[in-house]
């Protein structure tokens, strides 16, 4: 059976904006003024390696389709060649090799065959309507967060208007680099 894992970079003060920045937010590319060290490295490296497939909301999807396949490296290529869902009632056509949709009347029933067929780590990062969708609907197995030691102030927050309570269970926490950049890692609580 496979677990639904939210994987995201986050400041303290909940902005997930563009982190890379790759985009046209004024404040992007925050998550590159730290170092997270050989341990943060290691980690997001690791949970991509263990990966079964990714699922992505329509947003997140465009940005790493066009950034991903012209990448190389050990990273790009799992990047690359594991399956791919999108949650999306407007893409169609996906062009990144490996990627499905996912458009029906009710995705999440969708999302739990997927559970139920895929053996191992379906990550999804990014995807902020797709991650309250997945909250609201009691589908995420495992919450990672690395945490930036910034206030930007201002951007798209991962956590805003969920229409249910999910209360969480800390089970690890650390901080990697010399920057103050943390992990943590969540379950939804029994």
């Amino acid at each position: 059976m496979g677990k639904l894992v939210v994987t995201e970079f986050v400041t303290v003060d909940g902005v997930f904006e563009d982190p890379g920045g790759s985009g046209e937010f004024e404040r992007g590319g925050w998550a590159f003024e730290f170092e997270r060290g050989d341990e943060g490295d290691k980690f997001k490296t690791d949970e991509t390696m263990e990966a079964e497939a990714q699922l992505l909301g329509r947003k997140t999807y465009e940005g790493f389709a066009e950034a991903w396949p012209s990448r190389e490296g050990e990273f790009a290529d799992k990047f690359n060649s594991m399956p791919k869902y999108v949650v999306s009632t407007t893409l169609k056509d996906p062009e990144w090799q490996n990627t499905s949709v996912i458009s029906g009347d009710d995705p999440a029933a969708e999302i739990r065959k997927l559970k139920d067929e895929i053996d191992g780590p379906i990550v999804v990062a990014g995807s902020a309507k797709l991650v309250k969708f997945l909250l609201d609907e009691g589908l995420v197995d495992e919450l990672r967060l690395m945490v930036f030691p910034v206030v930007l102030g201002k951007g798209r927050r991962l956590f805003l208007d969920h229409t249910t309570k999910n209360p969480l269970e800390l089970v690890e926490m650390r901080p990697v680099g010399d920057d103050g950049v943390l992990v943590q890692v969540y379950r939804p609580r029994k």
